[in-house]
């Protein structure tokens, strides 16, 4: 076993290179577990935790293209690439850091003059290795063009990309002055260079190039390597340089791998055995057209490229999905797959579905499926797979472990300097056991930013839009999109501002060679178009593609797009392919109404299913539910009622999911209630796996429409009272106003705008009749025939309203703000505008960053009103209660995770006009006492309801009712 020291000689370095060399640290023991780790100790490390990255986590398409770029060594070109990164600590402004350790350095003979103290000239060993590796790689590898992809992956190690204008230091005390240190730097990437096994830096030299998405997908791994490096509960310091060795840190990085539970997800998948074997065989389904045709497409296309499936609701695009991302993962050499969902709500059955799914490829890796959003402990599968496999060598939860892995500020580092980049200390042992021998969910990968490294994920889309945004540890996100196969589904549900981030991300995604699927069953012609034109701009990498996507032959549909050998290709289904049922005439009528009081539609509703049936009611506000639920409760309804929407508490909004799937779901069968109202808002619009009788809607843009129609007659063999044996929409939220011009809900204006309700309600007219009353231009819509061209309509150029309805001033207004938004997203875009054809990470963080936590990023790609997150606490005689009256001490200070839990499922997302007013109270909303002191719960806002049961947020009172949920009493 050579250790670095022999190694050091056998090279004839000097006596005195020798010695400072052994002296130079990389962790503190001030922060390493009370051990000091040499700098050459900790760059082995990292490099060996890369071999057991490359053996058991990489994707084959990853290894290959790992392998041409070094001309066939690849694995011992990765163990370098994420070895090296850390060089830059071996300078004067990283080794003063701490005193303690710098005392031998410069006894070593590796002294420095005064440093600057000010911050902001503070020189980062990131980029100080940059420094002094870039000069060395262009004169080594006598290529200019090699060390420029290569030396901002160094750079870029704490999360952030600098321009090559940032490598030249203030002060050149920083970077080491004189001979010593030139020859210690030297010796530093030297010795690393020939202890992992090239013969010298010159040996190193790759033989081609990564494109930069491809890079940024390398630079994360590279964070990874070393995050799992810098945990001194598995990598204990050493101080003598004679006990370092790549051999010693290959034994390590082995046991630190096992005892984390790391690992990847299929490993070379193999290649299904029939073509509809993925849909027969592994999801047990009789395929249907359009399922078929999006397998058959993934099994087509020559190379990675998109997939945008549209198909009417309940279509069963999903297992179509997941059948084409085998395929794809197969024939490419994919290792995972990450499912993006539009909200936490829709993200829950979803996981469900691909749990399944992955179980048939082999039940272990069940629990390497991430639900990847807030509220996931409230999610009794996730629970019930953590905890099974969570059991400490006492019996405690492991519920405590996750929340100690999902601290945002406890992450993976050592250093004062780490610290300052959202990187102090790990936990110490105690609180985070081994996971040897359990093939559990490692809870390495659900720490913060790094979810989507897991192998199998499903999340909301926010965690894709993440990886489009210019902010700090971006490309660790982006490394856990690249070797997957990308599901998005209900794409149509991203709004303008969102869909900048979501076409930024097809941009990457398609120059990192990622398959991504697209599903929706009400998309725009001009968003699948942009949607293409992106992919294919990565791709290529360009500043723009244009590439026009045929026609439609019918509905549903699938259209694919790729490049190959520079040549873009956009195809769509060149025949019509059947629906799985048939078009069904659904009937479409007025109930005029924009009341406050619910009381129409209650009675409306009462009368609809007074001899029973299902009715399911969609509405645009929280109040307007509130009304309709007090009104029809007051009536005495016989019958069982459920109210769901976004003001609801974590629990109870859980709950009431779970009961309506269950009830209403495709395997209900005989728990179908005889009588039952569903009111929801727009919650119910996507994802929503229930079957109505009758749908009663407020009026919305008319691709959200569809999707609540989507609701209405969903699953075959559904028994029915006979007065619902036709499909039946009321759409409400909407009365005539002067000269039969629509007047609509406040709320829908303010939340769609007025155009697309124009357009919408000229629409619905056409098949329901004037507002104010005549003749149906047709007799109702047929579903799913008509959707295509009713959304084509809708988003077309051609005025559809009367004259008189102001439609072209309502149209000016609507291009303005949506072209405002668009601008708006802009500046937090990843890449700036039209420099799709930039060859290196260099300079990409070219503005800095903005978003500093989580919820700052959530607001980065939702332009939304801000509103918080809040835990309701009852305050109580002698202290506070959770929102279900459990007791939680004095302070509220809380031990117990059953009681966290129970906490927690308090938690309520306040309306935008609250937070504002919290805010303005100077104070805000903070966290109890006795919650400080918490890893869950010292950074969640607390709603303290007085004795009285409400609280004064400005001049509005709330209080939280168990069936109502936040209540708002305008002030």
């Amino acid at each position: 076993m050579q250790s670095i020291v022999d190694l050091m000689r056998g090279m004839g370095l000097s006596e005195e290179t020798v010695g400072g060399v052994s002296r130079l640290w990389g962790k503190s023991a001030a922060r390493n577990g009370g051990r000091t780790h040499l700098l050459l100790g900790h760059l082995l490390d990292t490099a060996a935790v890369a071999e057991v990255m490359w053996e058991r986590y990489l994707s084959a398409a990853l290894r290959h293209r790992l392998e041409e770029v070094s001309g066939g060594r690849g694995r011992l070109w990765f163990m370098w690439i994420c070895g090296i990164h850390d060089c830059g600590k071996a300078c004067p402004a990283f080794q003063a850091l701490d005193d303690a350790e710098a005392a031998p350095v410069r006894a070593a003979g590796l002294g420095w003059g005064r440093l600057p103290t000010d911050r902001r000239q503070r020189w980062r060993h990131d980029v100080a290795g940059a420094a002094l590796l870039r000069p060395r790689l262009v004169a080594e590898w006598g290529s200019s063009e090699s060390a420029a992809w290569v030396w901002p992956l160094v750079a870029g190690h704490h999360g952030t990309f600098p321009s090559v204008q940032g490598l030249k230091p203030k002060h050149r005390e920083v970077q080491g002055r004189g001979n010593a240190w030139d020859e210690a730097q030297r010796a530093v990437v030297d010795v690393f260079t020939r202890a992992v096994g090239f013969v010298d830096l010159a040996d190193a030299r790759p033989v081609g190039s990564l494109n930069r998405a491809e890079q940024l997908g390398l630079s994360g791994l590279i964070v990874m390597a070393d995050w799992i490096a810098s945990d001194s509960e598995q990598f204990e310091g050493l101080a003598d340089a004679q006990k370092v060795s790549l051999a010693s840190a290959r034994q390590r990085a082995e046991a630190a791998w096992q005892r984390l539970g790391l690992r990847g997800g299929w490993n070379e998948l193999a290649v299904p055995e029939g073509r509809l074997a993925p849909l027969t065989g592994r999801l047990g389904v009789s395929p249907r057209a359009s399922q078929q045709e999006l397998v058959e497409r993934a099994w087509s296309m020559p190379v990675p490229g998109l997939m945008v499936a549209e198909a009417p609701m309940g279509e069963g695009k999903t297992k179509a999905a997941l059948a084409a991302a085998e395929v794809l993962a197969a024939r490419f050499g994919l290792d995972g797959v990450f499912v993006a969902m539009p909200t936490q709500a829709t993200s829950d059955p979803m996981y469900e579905q691909v749990l399944e799914w992955v179980r048939t490829f082999d039940p272990e890796l069940e629990a390497q499926v991430a639900l990847l959003h807030g509220k996931r402990r409230f999610n009794p599968t996730w629970r019930e797979i953590w905890e099974s496999h969570r059991k400490g060598s006492v019996g405690e939860s492991g519920l405590g472990e996750e929340s100690v892995a999902l601290d945002p500020f406890d992450a993976y580092g050592a250093i004062e300097e780490d610290a300052e980049y959202g990187m102090s200390s790990w936990p110490s042992a105690g609180t985070c056991e081994p996971q040897e021998g359990r093939d559990g969910p490692a809870r390495w990968f659900l720490g913060n930013k790094r979810g989507l490294l897991t192998a199998f994920a499903v999340g909301t889309v926010d965690h894709l839009l993440h990886a489009a945004t210019r902010t700090r540890h971006v490309m660790l996100r982006f490394a856990g999109l690249v070797g997957k196969v990308v599901v998005v589904d209900e794409v149509h549900a991203a709004d303008v501002y969102m869909r900048q981030f979501l076409l930024e991300a097809l941009r990457w995604l398609g120059q990192a060679k990622v398959p991504v699927v697209l599903l929706s069953a009400t998309l725009p012609p001009a968003q699948r178009q942009a949607c293409v034109d992106a992919y294919l701009s990565g791709a290529l990498s360009a500043a723009d593609a244009v590439c026009p996507a045929p026609e439609l032959a019918g509905y549903p549909c699938v259209t694919v797009a790729w490049a190959l050998d520079g040549t873009p290709v956009a195809e769509s289904s060149r025949e019509v392919v059947p629906s799985w049922r048939a078009s069904a005439p659904t009937r479409i009528d007025w109930l005029p109404d924009v009341a406050q009081d619910g009381k129409l539609l209650a009675s409306t509703v009462r009368e609809e299913v007074a001899d029973g049936g299902v009715a399911l009611v969609v509405v645009n506000q929280v109040d307007r539910a509130q009304a309709i639920h007090r009104a029809l409760m007051e009536a005495g309804f016989e019958g069982q009622v459920q109210l769901l929407h976004g003001r609801l508490c974590a629990a109870h909004r859980a709950e009431r999911t779970e009961a309506c799937l269950r009830l209403l779901g495709p395997e209900a069968k005989e728990e179908r209630p005889a009588r039952m109202v569903v009111i929801a808002t727009q919650l119910a619009e996507q994802s929503f796996d229930v079957d109505a009788d009758l749908l009663i809607t407020d009026l919305a843009p008319v691709d959200l429409l569809l999707q609540r129609i989507g609701r209405l007659h969903r699953h075959s063999g559904t028994r029915r009272p006979t007065a619902f044996g036709e499909p039946r929409v009321l759409v409400t939220g909407v009365v005539a106003g002067e000269r039969g011009r629509p007047r609509f809900l406040p709320a829908s204006k303010q939340i769609y705008g007025e155009w697309a309700l124009l357009r919408a309600a000229t629409l619905v007219a056409e098949a329901a009749g004037p507002l104010s009353g005549g003749t149906r231009q047709k007799d109702g819509w047929s579903i799913p025939a008509d959707v295509p061209g009713l959304v084509a309509r809708a988003y077309g150029e051609a005025e559809l309203c009367p004259p008189d309805w102001g439609e072209a001033a309502a149209g000016e207004v609507w291009r303005a703000k949506e072209q405002q938004r668009e601008k708006n997203a802009e500046g937090f875009l990843l890449t700036r505008p039209r420099e799709w054809a930039a060859p290196t990470l260099e300079g990409l963080h070219y503005a800095g960053v903005r978003a500093a936590s989580e919820e700052d990023l959530d607001a980065v790609v939702r332009d939304g009103k801000r509103s918080v997150e809040a835990v309701i606490v009852r305050r109580s005689p002698g202290g506070y209660r959770a929102i279900d009256g459990t007791w939680i001490g004095v302070h509220g200070e809380v031990d117990d995770e059953t009681v966290i839990g129970r906490l927690l499922g308090g938690t309520v997302r306040l309306p935008p006009r609250l937070t504002e007013a919290a805010e303005a109270e100077g104070t805000g909303l903070v966290p109890l006492p006795g919650w400080l002191g918490h890893p869950w719960l010292r950074y969640a806002p607390a709603l303290v309801l007085e004795e009285d049961g409400t609280a004064v947020l400005g001049k509005d009172r709330v209080s939280y009712d168990n069936v109502l949920g936040l209540v708002v009493q305008r002030g």
